[in-house]
């Protein structure tokens, strides 16, 4: 397999995402909440890195250097996921009371307080609203961190195997 092709495939379903997100806020008419908005900002790092490599084409040590950033994006991204979808399944009388909206705290609070009122989540992001298959946006998050993070770590592996081998056949044949 092309290690381009596949970087590129990485890259492809990560705009297919984020577009998706899009089409559902501007479209359907569905308002991210602060843990959707870094869901997608999750999404475009780790697009960002499946087309680095796309366009780098790289070789051993560059696969494990994409597979360790591709592979912390989509661990950030599936914990935010998987936060809100804990958010999402509470009873009605446990949820968090809803908080400033993203822009409010982004403009009155410095980083980390803004990153821990957004990560400890709001009555918005507990509501699920649309859902696809019996998961909401957030299940399917979930889901594709999880795919895309295995997806790079597995390219990388198989560019080492590919590497081994090859090298191993080049050992052979000297002697």
């Amino acid at each position: 397999m092309n290690s381009r092709f596949a970087y590129g495939a990485g890259t492809a379903i990560c705009a297919v995402l984020f577009g998706a997100g899009l089409y559902l806020q501007h479209v359907v008419g569905l308002e991210p909440c602060p843990l959707c908005i870094f869901q997608r900002v999750a999404f475009i790092a780790l697009g960002l890195v499946f087309l680095v490599a796309a366009l780098h084409g790289p070789g051993k040590t560059g696969a494990i250097v994409y597979a360790i950033f591709g592979g912390v994006s989509a661990i950030a991204g599936a914990g935010i996921a998987a936060r809100h979808v804990w958010l999402q399944s509470l009873p009605a009388d446990q949820v968090p009371a809803c908080g400033p909206g993203l822009a409010y705290m982004l403009e009155q609070f410095p980083l980390m307080r803004m990153l821990e009122n957004v990560l400890s989540g709001s009555g918005e992001c507990a509501e699920s609203g649309w859902q696809f298959m019996g998961l909401s946006i957030a299940g399917w998050s979930l889901i594709w961190f999880v795919v895309l993070g295995a997806y790079i770590v597995w390219l990388a592996w198989h560019r080492a195997q590919r590497s081994a081998n090859s090298g191993m056949r080049s050992e052979a044949g000297r002697y």
